[in-house]
């Protein structure tokens, strides 16, 4: 039996990864957690085989949270959970140790087969991952992929990864969220997903006062 705990601050996404898991046979689900330092202290008491943790958590993101376990352990086995595609959001994840990369529209089949995988010692991701990235990152060092993960905080002051610029843009532009998901090829809830992060990072309420700042603040040329 494989014993799995959940982080993940939205509660119907945790029951909806339970029910898709638990209907394996060979996955328990043992404990969840909705923020990362709840995370951390049912780490402590009871120690799953495998963490499945959502990147963007209050208090103490996934990445954090993989980091300090990581520190502690490096035999932990986590597996990232996110809606984030974006090389800058991987590449963080493999530097602070992750095992795995999921996207939350993983088919039921991929998601147990990951949770297996990882649980016998292998690393596994999904998404648009560049296997040269991945190779890169892997051969150790600061080879490039550390490099380019470093460069995500220097070169913008909101920590827009590359993903969120090109669908600032597309906003700025008037796009509308059905032919942005159109032109990416992602769901219309996945560029949602971004739209809203990208307000939270550059702490605007809504589209107006986003326009305002990209304008205010000369956003638009470094995008």
């Amino acid at each position: 039996m494989i014993r799995v705990a959940l982080a993940d601050d939205h509660e119907i996404v945790r029951h909806g990864i339970k029910m898709v898991l638990e209907d394996d046979p060979e996955i328990q689900v043992i404990w969840e957690a909705s923020e990362g330092e709840e995370t951390l202290d049912k780490f402590d008491e009871v120690q799953p085989d495998v963490l499945v943790a959502d990147i963007r958590m209050p208090l103490l993101n996934g990445l954090e949270v993989t980091r300090k376990l990581k520190t502690r352990d490096p035999k932990v086995k986590i597996i990232m959970l996110t809606m984030h595609d974006d090389s800058e959001y991987i590449l963080k994840a493999l530097q602070y140790g992750a095992d795995g990369y999921l996207l939350k529209d993983t088919n039921k089949a991929e998601f147990n087969k990951a949770v297996k995988m990882v649980h016998s010692g292998h690393k596994y991701f999904s998404g648009d991952i560049s296997t040269t990235i991945i190779n890169s990152y892997m051969g150790g060092g600061n080879g490039p992929a550390e490099s380019t993960a470093a460069k995500v905080t220097s070169e913008n002051d909101y920590q827009l990864t590359k993903r969120e610029k090109q669908i600032l843009k597309l906003i700025y532009e008037g796009v509308s969220n059905k032919e942005i998901s159109e032109t990416f090829n992602k769901s219309i809830r996945t560029i949602e997903t971004h739209r809203f992060n990208i307000m939270k990072k550059l702490d605007v309420n809504n589209i107006t006062e986003l326009l305002k700042k990209v304008e205010r603040e000369g956003l638009i040329n470094q995008l």
